[in-house]
């Protein structure tokens, strides 16, 4: 507040009326501000709590300044109370009276017992003061920068407040349900590490609840570069973490529900897939006897028995789901479902690379029965030498054991001779040369 006039000179009567106008209106607004901050939730919390660390001591320091605040009002209620009765004395002020009222309005009027300069708690080692003398403009600047000080830690620990413990809790009961849930999968501490974390959260949760009670201050954030009481949010960084940790659990506590409500699905496929592996290499085998019958200088691969690793662990996966261990049958399942796949498939390459010379000799039949067939298209099937050469190529290839590299020599033989009898009757007949059939 200011209160027009030069310093030193007299107010008249029309400058101490506006004058006590707008100090009876900042009376009131102070008062009113006083009082809810008296009123204030957080205020009431923060004198009812036990305190810890910042908070404990920031709050010392604020009960300092409200307590001091209230001293300080008292002293400019009484000095305004005091003006009021000067001027209410006569209608027309003599000089007198308007000398006392620029004294009051104006000068170091209002002399408060036991304040300090700072208005922070009096120091042992800094100078005694015993009272100190105030201007009403001066003690409205002193009584603003303790409301401040004062109003910034009542509210940040009621902004703390009002965030963090509802949430956690909320999370806490979250974290009860996911337990019961992980439980009843057979997910517990000590047998799997999703038992663990949930432990781990456990006592997280409640060492942050403890603390945000105790020192809601240590966490609060203030706003960069703002001055008004209050600014700043609540920072929820361990509360985040921990929640990110349950949402992992969870998703994990989800595999393994999964794993239950499709675990008989998913073992009969693993029972199929192993069971057409071994049918496959059987044939393997089956067929491997055959060309090592019936082909001749030939290398076979040799077929090996059945997975019966994987079907240890398939009577494993069995015995989890009977005694509805999830947790283990979750990954045994993966696993199994991995390496199912990989043994079909080598059961098939292995089948491959073992019929691998029945095929060659299969392609070599095909292509000298094509031959021959249009040979007599051509009118040839009756050409000795075409015969002889034909007979050769089929007694090596339908005999046992079949030479292959003999019987291919042989087919192409034959080609050879067709394409050659082929070019030497074309032209007689006045047609193009066919030479499709050289080899």
């Amino acid at each position: 507040m200011s209160v027009a006039g030069p310093p030193g000179s007299v107010m008249d009567r029309d400058e101490v009326d506006r004058a006590l106008v707008r100090l009876d209106a900042e009376h009131e607004a102070i008062e009113t501000s006083l009082l809810a901050l008296q009123d204030h939730a957080g205020r009431r919390l923060l004198e009812g709590a036990e305190l810890t660390g910042t908070t404990q001591e920031r709050w010392l320091d604020a009960e300092h300044r409200i307590t001091l605040l209230w001293t300080y009002f008292d002293a400019y209620a009484g000095t305004l109370r005091t003006a009021r009765e000067v001027r209410e004395r006569r209608r027309w002020p003599n000089r007198d009276d308007l000398q006392e009222l620029t004294r009051l309005l104006r000068g170091q009027s209002v002399t408060v017992a036991g304040g300090s300069v700072s208005g922070a708690a009096p120091s042992l080692t800094g100078p005694a003061k015993l009272t100190e003398h105030f201007t009403l403009e001066e003690l409205v600047a002193r009584m603003n920068d303790l409301y401040a000080h004062s109003l910034d830690v009542v509210v940040a620990a009621d902004a703390v407040w009002s965030a963090l413990p509802a949430r956690i809790d909320l999370l806490a009961a979250e974290l009860q349900r996911t337990r019961r849930l992980a439980h009843s999968v057979g997910v517990r501490p000590g047998e799997h590490t999703s038992g663990d974390d949930l432990e781990q959260i456990t006592r997280e949760l409640t060492a942050l609840r403890a603390q945000v009670i105790s020192d809601p201050l240590a966490f609060w954030r203030p706003a960069k570069g703002s001055s008004a009481p209050g600014g700043g949010r609540p920072h929820t960084d361990r509360y985040d973490h921990a929640a990110r940790a349950l949402e992992d659990v969870r998703r994990e506590i989800d595999a393994v529900l999964t794993v239950r409500q499709d675990a008989e699905a998913r073992l009969g496929r693993l029972r199929d897939l192993l069971s057409r592996a071994d049918r496959t290499l059987a044939e393997a085998r089956s067929a491997r006897g055959e060309v090592l019958a019936k082909i001749a200088a030939s290398e076979v691969p040799a077929v090996s028995g059945p997975p019966t690793a994987l079907q240890e662990q398939l009577a494993t996966a069995a015995d989890y789901r009977r005694n509805a261990q999830w947790h283990r049958l979750s990954p045994l399942l993966e696993s199994l479902e991995e390496k199912a796949e990989d043994e079909l498939l080598r059961a098939r390459e292995s089948l491959t690379a073992v019929t691998a010379p029945l095929a060659v000799r299969a392609e070599l039949r095909g292509r000298l029965d094509a031959y021959k067939a249009k040979v007599a298209r051509h009118g040839l099937a009756e050409d000795p030498f075409l015969i002889e050469r034909y007979d050769a190529a089929r007694r090596m290839l339908w005999s046992a054991p079949c030479d292959l590299r003999v019987a291919e020599q042989a087919v192409l033989r034959y080609q050879q001779a067709a394409a050659d009898a082929l070019a030497s009757r074309v032209p007689q007949q006045g047609g193009p040369t066919d030479r499709r059939g050289e080899a």
